[in-house]
């Protein structure tokens, strides 16, 4: 898999490419990432990449024209590997992430993310280049750089090959439309608190079920708006 970060802090993606899951998965070749700035497609002394609104207010946006020359030279370099790009923008207006899209990104061959700063890209940029618009929470970030890192590591850890252990995707949080089940480590007793007796019987049949129905019970709790009507068992307090 290839992915492109437009942004004029591309060597924040060193935060990806040097570090855990996402650095390794770089290392073994499983996906590649580049960064590009739009400073460097900009055709004035200044490298200017933005300027005041039409209509005024506060604040800037960043300018078609560089961001424009910037993606053609990314979808260029992607078509050229055979790679069918698909650009996203991050921003506050576009639809919520979820597990199930990122699961359906993970499986295109190539992604380009474009990061906006300031007041956000001309909206005719939007219009004209961006297949889909990705938001991460209902609040604002000073740009679309941490956003993109976080659909960047939430992609490749899906990757086949990325996770130390098969089943450690299928088993996180959301997999399943649920939260995750409680986890537990060495040493079985620490400051007089047990672990569950379930998960000391060998059972893996037991352990399953209290795994299924914790991770049932957590979501009731803490996340119902996640619970379709009728998906839990009725005995699920």
């Amino acid at each position: 898999m290839r992915i492109d970060l437009i942004s004029i802090f591309p060597d924040m993606v060193q935060a990806i490419t040097d570090f855990g899951v996402t650095g390794r998965a770089v290392e073994r070749g499983l996906v590649e990432l580049q960064g590009w700035n739009p400073r460097d497609y900009t055709e004035d002394r200044h490298r200017t990449v933005d300027d005041r609104p039409y209509g005024g207010g506060p604040g800037m946006v960043m300018l078609y024209a560089p961001l424009k020359r910037t993606i053609q030279q990314v979808r260029e370099q992607q078509q050229q590997q055979k790679i069918s790009p698909h650009l996203i923008y991050l921003s506050p207006q576009g639809a919520p992430l979820t597990q199930q899209r990122v699961r359906e990104l993970s499986a295109m061959e190539g992604l380009i993310l474009l990061a906006g700063r300031y007041e956000g890209v001309d909206e005719r940029l939007i219009e004209s280049e961006v297949d889909e618009e990705i938001s991460i929470g209902d609040y604002v970030v000073s740009g679309g750089e941490l956003p993109a890192m976080v659909l960047m590591d939430a992609v490749i850890r899906l990757l086949p090959g990325a996770l130390g252990h098969a089943d450690s995707a299928a088993e996180d949080s959301f997999s399943e439309g649920l939260l995750d089940c409680p986890h537990y480590s060495r040493p079985e007793v620490v400051d007089g608190l047990g672990v569950p007796e379930v998960l000391l019987s060998g059972n893996h049949r037991l352990i399953a079920d209290w795994r299924k129905r914790q991770g049932q019970s957590r979501t009731r709790s803490r996340r119902p708006d996640l619970i379709p009507d009728g998906v839990l068992d009725e005995s699920v307090k």
